[in-house]
């Protein structure tokens, strides 16, 4: 490849011969398909690679059993990557091109969706190309590779960032497979909230007030609203309240989950203890804050009907994410170099039978023109600002955004297989664009071009300290001087904060039948 350095061809050909390796490893995570805050055997199965690959691995970082922080090198520069790896809770299905859930498991168990299987396990390729170059040419630096369990609820980043764990990074990696092969450039991810608000019936014998001579007690007697009416009229008000928090632009989310609905309470006594969380996806934080005083103004009112004592336990507070064109520059550059995945006839062969099951005609190129070449970042800025407000300068969620904060970050994404839609707003189904992240000629290459891209970009930090000193120039000039500077943003979560990991989150149980999904078969 012309431009290529010593250091990058050693990287990219330590990739090519490992590449069954890699893939199998996805393999491995894809079939794990743990949900957030519960991706125990994914995490070991992270922790021992890169413990036998000699990094310095320190499990449960953070207070969070699924974390890790994996170190290797000394010194500066400081450079992170890290790898996600929880599924999403309903969206089961086997790496295939027809419909159906994994092998053994009903279509309410967890799957990977966008998928994370593969954000992680190509940094992971990036990370381990990284370091056998920095053994083969004696590289001075430190890489350290973190494992952020529970993005779904954009959990382990704000705690990390809150507790110091990204206090000193020179600079970070960031990466999510997508629909473009390209880099961010002004235009990033917006914040994303959440709490569980908790309702419990203490004291119910004190709401019933029996008109003498009449005594009645026991199941005989009144029965209060109690918890899970604090629920219900919870997401009712909510629903009702919503149309007033915000105006309707800038694509904000607000989304709900109970978590507790009475624990089957059954007769005549109240539910004691009810639970629904709440996230929202907004693009600044005055929004953020918006939404949660309505929240929290609905709750107390429900507490006082339902005579339920309430309490609010927050899950996560991230913050926006800021820019940094520099790092966006060095990691396209890199991309350039390794160029767009290729999705060879198996690939291909794959897409057709998918449309062939969905009654289309298959398509001799079944894929995007868009994910099977480079967009430049500047040309993806344009694409994404077609429908924005002109003030909007972020949209979506994602807890990346904690990196940027702390160092000069850069968010690439490679494209997965895409599948062409055969007219103008057609939507493929879920279970289709989630098998092409499952099935190996699908994936693999999208796996293989991040990994190298990312490899890359570990060496020009580590090599080239005019990049770095730029991009940290960048991050001073954006955050008004640095860490602590005028418009630099704290973390939003307290030092001390305790990771919600004890909370009801759906997961894998083992009993006498067997590992199953919590919640039984529809049959």
């Amino acid at each position: 490849m012309s431009g290529l350095s010593r250091e990058k061809q050693a990287a990219f050909e330590w990739i090519d011969e490992n590449e069954k390796r890699i893939s199998d490893f996805h393999q491995l995570i894809w079939n794990y398909a743990e949900p957030a805050w519960r991706e125990y055997k994914s995490a070991e199965a992270y922790c021992k690679l890169l413990s036998d690959e000699g990094f310095r691995v320190v499990e449960g970082t953070g207070e969070m059993p699924t974390a890790f922080m994996a170190t290797y090198g000394s010194g500066r520069p400081v450079i992170a990557g890290y790898a996600e790896y929880d599924a999403v809770p309903g969206f089961s299905q086997k790496p295939a091109p027809y419909r159906a859930p994994r092998d053994g498991f009903n279509p309410w168990a967890a799957g990977h969706t966008d998928p994370h299987s593969a954000l992680g396990v190509a940094s992971l390729a990036g990370v381990l190309a990284a370091k056998h170059v920095m053994e083969k040419f004696g590289l001075n630096g430190t890489l350290k590779f973190f494992g952020e369990p529970a993005e779904k609820v954009c959990g382990s980043k704000p705690v990390h960032a809150a507790k110091g764990y990204y206090d000193d990074l020179d600079a970070a990696i960031c990466y999510h497979p997508g629909g473009y092969n390209t880099c961010l450039w002004e235009t990033q991810s917006g914040a994303y909230w959440s709490a569980v608000f908790t309702f419990e019936c203490l004291e119910p014998e004190k709401w019933f007030k029996p008109v003498a001579p009449i005594r009645m007690g026991g199941h005989a007697g009144g029965r209060c609203p109690a918890a899970l009416d604090a629920v219900c009229l919870m997401y009712t008000t909510t629903k009702y309240t919503k149309e007033a928090m915000l105006p309707h632009t800038s694509y904000w989310t607000l989304n709900e989950f109970i978590m507790v609905g009475g624990q089957c309470t059954s007769d005549n006594v109240p539910p004691s203890i009810g639970q629904i969380q709440y996230a929202w996806r907004v693009p600044t934080l005055e929004m953020a804050q918006r939404i949660y005083e309505v929240l929290e103004n609905n709750a107390k009112h429900v507490a006082e009907i339902t005579f339920c004592k309430l309490t609010v336990r927050w899950v996560t507070k991230t913050r926006v994410a800021l820019p940094n064109n520099t790092m966006a520059e060095i990691t396209y550059r890199n991309l350039e170099l390794v160029g767009p995945p290729r999705y060879g006839e198996e690939a291909k062969r794959v897409g057709r039978e998918i449309q062939r099951n969905l009654g289309l005609e298959p398509m001799e190129d079944p894929f995007t023109e868009e994910c099977q070449r480079l967009t430049p970042p500047q040309e993806y800025e344009a694409i994404q600002r077609r429908t924005l407000e002109p003030w909007q300068r972020h949209m979506g969620a994602d807890d990346y955004v904690e990196y940027t904060w702390h160092a000069p970050s850069v968010r690439l994404y490679t494209a997965k297989a895409i599948l062409r839609p055969p007219s103008p707003g057609y939507m493929y189904p879920s279970w289709a664009v989630n098998a092409l992240g499952g099935i190996r000629s699908t994936i693999d290459p999208s796996i293989m071009v991040a990994g190298k891209t990312m490899a890359a970009t570990y060496i020009d930090l580590l090599t080239k300290p005019e990049l770095l000193a730029k991009a940290k120039e960048e991050f001073n000039e954006r955050t008004g001087g640095g860490i602590g500077g005028i418009r630099w943003v704290a973390p939003l979560l307290p030092r001390d904060f305790k990771p919600p990991v004890d909370l009801r989150w759906p997961e894998y149980i083992t009993t006498p039948r067997g590992e199953e999904w919590w919640i039984p078969t529809r049959s």
